[in-house]
């Protein structure tokens, strides 16, 4: 697991149950907004994550150096939401693709959310990097395909 997530789940490991609900929040409160260029392509350039109970948006990025650049699109009315893609986003973004492709799955039951948020919420931040993984093995076989970018 990237140190940088690693670190995170530490950080949640280490809290109580109400440390915990305010670290998630606080989390997404740091979320950084969609670049501009994202936002004003709109919903288009986005793949929404219906999973999740609060609409959520994200894309994801991967350059030729093979780094991930992930951006979401949370309303602020949505903080529990939020708080996902910003545990996701400050554990993830810069990764390399394999260290994305490599995390696993049971992230979400190691941050111990389970006691603070509802099963239906927990099962959105398991989608979220589903869709991430998903987007980045999806544009690394692109890029496996085309001459001169593996």
């Amino acid at each position: 697991m990237r140190a940088a997530l690693r670190e995170i789940v530490e950080e949640f490991a280490e809290a109580d149950r109400e440390e915990r609900l305010q670290l998630l929040l606080e989390y997404g409160q740091r979320l950084p907004p969609l670049p501009e260029r994202l936002a004003a392509a709109g919903e288009d350039a986005l793949e929404r994550v219906v999973e999740c109970q609060s609409p959520l948006f994200l894309a994801v990025e991967v350059g030729a150096d093979r780094a991930v650049a992930l951006h979401f699109d949370a309303p602020l009315e949505a903080p529990t939401t939020r708080g996902f893609a910003g545990i996701l986003h400050a554990g993830l973004d810069g990764a390399s693709a394999e260290e994305v492709l490599t995390t696993p799955g049971e992230i979400t039951a190691e941050l111990r959310l389970a006691e603070v948020v509802s099963p239906l919420r927990m099962r959105g931040m398991a989608a979220m990097l589903a869709r991430i993984k998903r987007q980045v093995a999806a544009a690394v076989e692109v890029a496996q395909k085309v001459p001169g970018t593996s």
